[in-house]
């Protein structure tokens, strides 16, 4: 028996060692050369969203880069990383159609990412391995901030 728990490790993570995760990912990411040009996180546990403090994300409802693994993703062996513009995004539908047409083909390019419906404007779903999940989610919010520019300017559009 305790050879299968070196073949399947993800099985036997607790939420306390996730949560110690995303505690190191969230100091990590203030660590970063640009965290201080606006930045802010929302870490909940096993839940995280990075935004720009101008992205109406205050009450977590606006626009935010986002990834959690709960439960049902530990069961799942995969978790979402996404872009979201929600409920206190201004003009909401507007936002999501001028920021798909500025940025949608850009997004398509990258290897995993597929567009999503309603307020979910991307996704991508990585397989759940403890062994490098830092780096790895590391990578996908430096990808999403790739999308900085886009979003401010197409929060500019619609703002006035």
């Amino acid at each position: 028996m305790e050879l299968d728990h070196y073949f399947t490790p993800i099985l036997y993570v607790s939420m306390k060692d996730l949560k110690n995760v995303f505690r190191h990912i969230e100091k990590e990411l203030k660590r970063s050369s640009w965290f201080d040009d606006g930045w802010e996180i929302y870490n909940r546990g096993v839940y995280m969203q990075l935004y720009k403090i101008n992205w109406h994300n205050q009450n977590q409802g606006g626009i935010h880069f986002e990834t959690f693994i709960e439960p049902r993703e530990i069961k799942q062996k995969a978790f979402p990383i996404c872009m979201h513009a929600e409920e206190d995004c201004p003009s909401q539908d507007e936002f999501i159609q001028q920021f798909l047409a500025l940025e949608g083909d850009h997004i398509k390019s990258w290897k995993g990412y597929q567009l999503g419906n309603g307020y979910s404007i991307c996704k991508r779903t990585l397989p759940l391995n403890y062994k490098n999940l830092e780096q790895r989610l590391m990578e996908e919010f430096n990808r999403l901030r790739q999308l900085e520019a886009g979003i401010e300017e197409t929060l500019q559009r619609v703002e006035y």
